[in-house]
Formats: structure tokens, C-alpha cells, sequence
């Protein structure tokens, strides 16, 4: 199967649909819980710039590199989004990243489960030999719920970017890079399966 056809991942918490441009409102509806994009170690749209967004990544879907999901709650609502990205064919690599959901599903379920959902497929149907992640060195939350993953750091590339937030006034960013790779994946697996049945207090 190509990295980038549109597949569905559907679980009990969660669907991960090819995103499309009727999410809009949904998403930013999302995006306001929160004021999500105020957050300056991120990069994630403002409700204004929606739209722009959603023609960004199917544009980087058409060329090759990204394969972008609209993340659905049990209700049908679109919460948040993610990608394959920085897709690597050749090397059967990608990146699970340009990921946010709104704040009231935030470490939840739902969450955990869109992760599950998105490393099964790329291990088990893409034949992928390691997915990254990649993030901020200042988003703690971020960089913990990759290793509540299990994925391991590789490295931080240091002056990695500009940020481009307007908070940040052109700091340089420092991107700490983890994966989790194919022999890793059964363990990883059924550690994620006993999070999501555990009960939750």
C-alpha cells in the first residue's frame, strides 16, 4: 500500500479519517478549546488560518510526504488532527507528528488510542522498520506522553529551527527526536493495549 492513500483507522475511543475541508468548523471549534495556538513551542493553526492549514497538508499529501488525518471523537466530531509525515517510502520511515486535539480530550483515551491506531498501520500494514516522533525541547507534555509511549530519545538536534510563533521572537528551536522501531513494536504494543484497559481513576 502507498504511504499516502487515504485510509481510515477506527477504534472504540477514536476514527482517524482523511482529513478533508468540511472539518473545518469542527476543528476550529477544537483548536479554541484552549487557545491552543497562543502556545509559542508549537505550531499549531489558529482558527483564522484553518483553512490554510487543511490545504497545506493535502498539498503535502499530493507530493508525496504526508498523509494527514482529521482525529473524530466517538461522537463524529473532529477533535484535533495528525500525520504521517516527513514520509520516507524508500526507507519504509515516517513521522507521527503535526498533532494537536483540543483540550477537553487531551490525555485521554483517545489520545492513547490514536497512537495505537497509527503505529499498528505503520508497522503491521506499511511494513514501516521505525517511526519517529519529533518535538520542542520545551514541551515537557509533549516529550512525556512520547516516552508514556515507550519511545526512546535518539537525540536532541540542537539550533534545529527558527520558531516561527510570534511569541517567540525568532528563538531557536532545539527538537528532541525519539522512534520506536519494529523490534520494539510487540512490546510497545501490548504496553499500549494494558493502558487502554486499564481502569482509569
Amino acid at each position: 500500500m502507498p504511504f499516502t492513500t487515504d485510509t481510515t483507522l477506527t477504534g472504540q475511543h477514536v476514527r482517524l479519517v482523511p482529513l478533508r475541508p468540511e472539518h473545518h468548523d469542527d476543528l476550529v471549534e477544537a483548536v479554541r478549546d484552549g487557545d491552543l495556538w497562543t502556545l509559542w513551542y508549537t505550531a499549531i493553526p489558529t482558527p483564522e488560518g484553518m483553512a490554510a492549514e487543511i490545504q497545506r497538508r493535502l498539498g503535502l499529501q499530493k507530493a508525496g510526504s504526508m498523509l494527514p488525518f482529521a482525529v473524530l471523537d466517538p461522537s463524529g466530531k473532529a477533535v484535533g488532527m495528525t500525520t504521517y509525515m516527513n514520509i520516507d517510502a524508500g526507507n519504509r520511515r515516517v513521522e507521527i507528528g503535526s498533532t494537536w486535539y483540543r483540550k477537553a480530550v487531551q490525555r485521554t483515551p483517545l489520545n492513547t488510542e490514536a497512537k495505537r491506531l497509527l503505529l499498528a498501520h505503520a508497522f503491521e500494514t506499511l511494513d514501516c522498520i521505525a517511526v519517529e516522533f519529533r518535538t520542542h525541547w520545551f514541551n515537557h507534555a509533549s516529550r512525556r506522553g512520547i516516552e508514556r509511549l515507550g519511545a526512546k530519545l535518539d537525540g536532541v538536534l540542537r539550533s534545529h529551527q527558527i520558531n516561527s510563533h510570534p511569541d517567540a521572537k525568532g528563538a531557536l528551536r532545539d527538537t528532541c527526536v525519539y522512534s520506536i522501531v519494529a523490534s520494539e513494536w510487540p512490546s510497545v504494543k501490548a504496553h499500549l493495549d494494558f493502558q487502554l484497559t486499564r481502569p482509569r481513576t
